[in-house]
């Protein structure tokens, strides 16, 4: 009899792990995580490249569901490529073209180190001086940290301490907004010690944007644009928005796809630039060549690790140095890239300094992160890079049907022996086991909906919703099996 139990036992882990094999393979194909592709190389012709982009694209806008993309390529340090595809706004059937400036948000980063790096070069800063010793219009609150010590490199660098800050402080462009320093004054409270580790800091952005003005006398844009933006080309870039110029940036989505119209922060250095696909691949390239804002030995810099251990963000990436996320690609070579997120906004640079190679994706919608990793992964596949760090976003996928394939196979195993009748009575325990496990997914269910922003859902905007449907069957199945009566019969197969 324990034999024959035992074997039964066995065809269940079978049809269990057959199942979700199935239902895993299935959920990929349908989602669009797993795509079938021929292979590229880089003696694949630049216009053949493109047409297979306009393809991809376009069929990889409609599986994550947005609305606008701008992209822009980079081939030995020069453009080749722009392109924009979708609408600015859907409501109206506003086409996005790439003449249309979009809220790159945390790209400005970079941008904001290169005019930190153009001080230095001038003497008028010392990258490790006390920040404090250049600031006059404005002071740090009092903290339960020292203040005194923070340097340039550590705002840079992320190492400061800083708090990341409230992103959420947005206001329409023709709203009154408080000053910068008021809002540094509310948010520039150091949560650790200077020094101690990366923490990825808006604020620390924002307060090198008083740095500037205060060095210079000039505010915070007119400096970016005389000394950054219009020596590099970026004739488009601005950090000001009038309500009546055209075109006018592209309404954002969010996660559920509702329009967000478009805002500013009252801070502009770590992410308040608008610019276009073909702006930002003019500064990336500026950082492949020679160029006429910084010399090379400065452009070094800021692509030199600072802190390799840098929290979440080392799942992707390798390193921060100033301004640039840094990663070593499969075949050696070193890349250079910085992505930002607002909300309903998406965007991501990637480059190689030693190949002169780069790509630029500017995105309307939240939903962004897979279709970016997809697009990189293509450009990466047909420049020879064989991967890079946000192609892990789709072996994410991956894993994610894998997860939701089992859970379906488990719940539909866990009623189908119910129905059956194949069953061996339980102890007291086991099923109470059973119906805390569900009642503590269910809850963790329930904070997930109220949640404003979940990184999950973020990252995985279609796939998260069935890894949700999947956990809540997976919880009724067990709690079901928990609390109803049993009823034991021996069925002759399973």
């Amino acid at each position: 009899m324990q034999n024959t139990v035992l074997f039964k036992e066995h065809k269940i882990w079978a049809w269990f792990i057959l199942l979700s094999i199935v239902i895993g393979l299935l959920l990929a194909l349908f989602s669009g995580s797993l795509q079938f592709k021929r292979p590229m190389g880089a003696d694949m012709p630049l216009d053949e490249f493109k047409t297979h982009m306009d393809e991809r694209i376009s069929v990889l806008m409609k599986i994550y569901e947005i609305p606008g993309c701008s992209i822009a390529l980079v081939n030995d340090g020069e453009i080749v490529w722009t392109e924009a595809y979708g609408y600015a706004d859907v409501e109206s059937g506003r086409a996005l073209t790439v003449d249309t400036p979009m809220s790159v948000q945390s790209i400005t980063k970079s941008v904001t180190a290169w005019g930190i790096m153009r001080l230095a070069e001038k003497g008028l800063i010392d990258l490790d001086a006390p920040v404090s010793k250049y600031l006059k219009s404005w002071q740090f609150p009092d903290s339960d940290y020292p203040t005194e010590k923070i340097t340039i490199r550590q705002l840079l660098s992320h190492t400061a301490g800083m708090p990341l800050g409230d992103f959420n402080n947005i206001y329409a462009p023709d709203e009154v907004m408080p000053s910068s320093r008021s809002v540094m004054t509310g948010e520039a409270v150091p949560e650790r010690e200077a020094g101690a580790g990366f923490a990825y800091s808006n604020v620390g952005y924002n307060i090198l944007e008083i740095l500037i003005e205060d060095v210079t006398g000039q505010s915070f844009s007119e400096y970016l644009r005389s000394e950054v933006l219009l020596p590099l080309g970026m004739e488009s870039a601005t950090f000001e928005i009038d309500t009546t110029e055209t075109p006018y940036p592209p309404t954002g989505y969010n996660l559920s796809g509702k329009p967000v119209p478009v805002y500013l922060y009252p801070s502009k250095a770590s992410g308040g630039l608008f610019a276009t696909a073909n702006d930002i691949a003019r500064f990336v390239a500026a950082g492949l060549k020679e160029n006429t804002v910084l010399n090379f030995e400065s452009v070094e810099q800021m692509y030199q690790p600072e802190s390799y251990k840098i929290g979440i963000y080392g799942l992707v990436f390798g390193a921060y140095g100033f301004g640039h996320f840094i990663e070593k690609l499969p075949n050696g070579l070193s890349s250079i890239s910085h992505g930002g997120q607002g909300s309903g906004i998406m965007t991501h640079f990637q480059s190689v300094p030693e190949t002169g190679d780069a790509v630029v994706i500017l995105t309307n919608s939240q939903r962004s992160w897979p279709f970016i990793a997809y697009v990189l992964s293509e450009w990466a596949q047909w420049r020879s890079f064989p991967s890079v760090g946000m192609g892990k976003i789709i072996w994410g996928q991956h894993g994610i049907c894998a997860v939701i394939g089992m859970l379906i196979a488990a719940s539909l195993l866990i009623i189908l022996r119910r129905i059956i009748g194949f069953h061996r009575q339980k102890r007291a325990v086991f099923r109470v086991l059973q119906a805390v496990t569900a009642f503590i997914l269910l809850g963790v269910l329930v904070w997930c909906v109220f949640q404003e922003y979940l990184f999950v859902t973020s990252v995985f905007p279609v796939l998260s919703v069935w890894l949700g449907v999947s956990v809540f069957g997976f919880s009724i199945a067990l709690l079901l099996s928990a609390l109803l009566p049993v009823h034991l019969r021996k069925p002759d197969n399973l």
